[in-house]
């Protein structure tokens, strides 16, 4: 058992008191909005709602469901979330793996072409014009094909991959499998707490992302659950219609809510499914952050 001195003890009491007061500056703001959320509209407004609701009701969330663009913007946030992280992570970790090749030829005229657009970008405008050439405004896979590839989550897995012993390679290679199968069955197993953290990043990109669903689509059907929220939030006539429509389908709640309160509600309504799902792939996110700092 380790002794820890005097100094050792008053660090670790000053530690303990600084991660306290960010723990609750993370969670205050958050636990402000989920109280001011249940609480209801008219009550609201008077202020003091900071820690629990003063007059509890579920009727902001009975507003925020009432709606069923809500449905279909979960249908096609999911959709996006889950496809484009699948194929984000399968495509980067393919072109990682291939550049980790110690007998590719022409590497470094690869590595420059992979790197320029990553201090070099277009502008909106021409990435708009290409976009309108190639077919993809207003098209579900504007969502899924311009986030493909990165570089930098290309940087991480590459390193990742050159610690994979050369000799495990080369001894399946001797037992008759080809690059594709090596991938798949060696590479890929082997590297999944890296994968998991880069697909943790980006499937939390793809879910909070609405400015290429602003930008770029036009049509209610590929509206996503964050662009409803910025609709909600910023436009007090869509909030105020909101609330209308879930007083005309449930009127004992008409008076339970508010454009304000209808806004809390709606945060809280497109961050619970990421927050629920983060507790399950955390395990995976933290030993590939730890392998990436020892490895890399």
């Amino acid at each position: 058992m380790t002794v820890q001195s005097r100094g050792e003890k008053w660090f670790s009491v000053f530690n303990t008191i600084v991660m306290l007061i960010i723990m609750f500056l993370t969670l205050a703001p958050f636990w402000f909005t989920i109280a001011g959320s249940l609480n209801e509209g008219m009550d609201y407004m008077r202020g003091g709602v900071y820690f629990w609701p003063r007059s509890f009701t579920w009727g902001n969330y009975i507003a925020v469901f009432s709606d069923p663009t809500i449905y279909h913007a979960y249908w096609i946030t999911a959709a996006r979330t889950l496809l484009g992280t699948l194929t984000h992570v399968l495509f980067t970790a393919l072109i990682a793996y291939g550049i980790s090749r110690p007998n590719l030829k022409g590497k470094s005229a690869y590595m420059i072409y992979i790197m320029i657009p990553m201090f070099f970008g277009g502008g909106l405008v021409p990435t708009y014009l290409l976009y309108r050439d190639i077919g993809l405004l207003d098209n579900f896979m504007v969502f899924i094909i311009p986030g493909l590839f990165s570089v930098w989550d290309m940087m991480i897995l590459l390193s990742f991959f050159r610690t994979i012993p050369e000799s495990l390679i080369e001894s399946a290679k001797i037992d008759g499998a080809g690059e594709y199968r090596i991938f798949l069955k060696f590479i890929i197993p082997l590297s999944m707490p890296a994968l998991a953290a880069i697909a943790l990043f980006n499937g939390v990109g793809h879910w909070n992302s609405y400015y290429d669903t602003l930008m770029f689509t036009s049509s209610d059907s590929l509206q996503t659950i964050q662009l409803f929220l910025m609709r909600v939030v910023t436009d007090a006539t869509f909030a105020q219609g909101m609330s209308s429509q879930a007083a005309a389908l449930v009127p004992e709640q008409a008076k339970k809510i508010s454009p304000e309160t209808l806004k809390l509600a709606m945060m809280i309504a497109t961050t619970a499914p990421i927050l629920l799902i983060y507790p399950f792939l955390q395990r995976y996110f933290v030993k590939g952050i730890m392998i990436g700092s020892i490895k890399g």
